[in-house]
């Protein structure tokens, strides 16, 4: 009676042990598809950048490391963070925020001092001094087809398209030169995270600033092939402790 018993109880679980032993083996897999598959994504779309100057706090300190899409300087849009590098600006690259696309007539400062972009005003939420004018300089200027005006967010301390005004292209930058648009500050880790969108530039034609990119699938995915990788390996000495108790 006893033996038959234990054989009839025994029986089921081996097929049972089999799934669980295929299902945590392909939990394993699929993890490690989806956690090289999001590097690799992320490795052919963003690149690493370090920031050199403080011209751009305070969204982004100097030193801090940068992830930026590369997309070509076509696709930026006013308010984009860019990495780009211009020999007139010196050998290193460098980073800024888009103001003026080619043909717009970017000035400062009405008597708000604000920023005017085809004599619309822009509130410029990001820069390091709020409530200072968005420029201590006045300037104005049309930028040439094809260029882009860029300035940093400290504009007490940044060297930008004002800096350039007397030049043949009035400050301007090549869009060609844009290197890629910054998605998220990659380290130190306590400032880590996806940059966020401004909608200073929204109510002008063409809109304003783009989105991030895929760089959260990128991290979703990432982080999807660790649960599954760490869940399908535990899985075997998990099962063996619960046969014990």
């Amino acid at each position: 009676m006893s033996a038959t018993s234990t054989s009839s109880t025994s029986t089921p679980i081996r097929p049972v042990r089999r799934l669980g032993h295929r299902l945590s083996g392909f939990a394993v897999a699929l993890g490690c598809v989806l956690f090289l598959g999001g590097f690799a994504w992320a490795a052919l779309l963003y690149r690493p950048y370090t920031v050199p100057t403080d011209s751009m706090r305070p969204a982004i300190a100097p030193g801090d490391k940068v992830l930026a899409q590369k997309v070509s300087g076509s696709a930026v849009h006013r308010g984009d963070v860019v990495v780009f590098k211009d020999p007139l600006w010196g050998d290193l690259p460098e980073v800024k925020r888009v103001i003026g696309l080619g043909g717009d007539t970017v000035a400062c400062c009405d008597r708000q001092g604000r920023l005017t972009v085809d004599g619309k005003p822009v509130t410029e939420p990001y820069l390091e001094n709020g409530g200072d004018p968005a420029s201590a300089s006045r300037f104005s200027t049309t930028v040439p087809r094809g260029k882009l005006f860029l300035l940093g967010d400290n504009r007490q301390v940044s060297q930008d398209s004002r800096v350039h005004l007397d030049d043949a292209e009035h400050g301007a930058v090549p869009a060609s030169d844009v290197r890629g648009r910054v998605a998220a500050t990659a380290w130190p880790l306590g400032q880590a995270g996806m940059s966020s969108r401004t909608s200073a530039f929204d109510r002008l034609p063409g809109g304003g600033a783009a989105s991030g990119g895929p760089l959260p699938w990128n991290f979703a995915m990432v982080v999807a092939g660790v649960v599954l990788i760490l869940g399908g390996a535990a899985y075997e000495p998990v099962a063996k402790l619960v046969r014990r108790r």
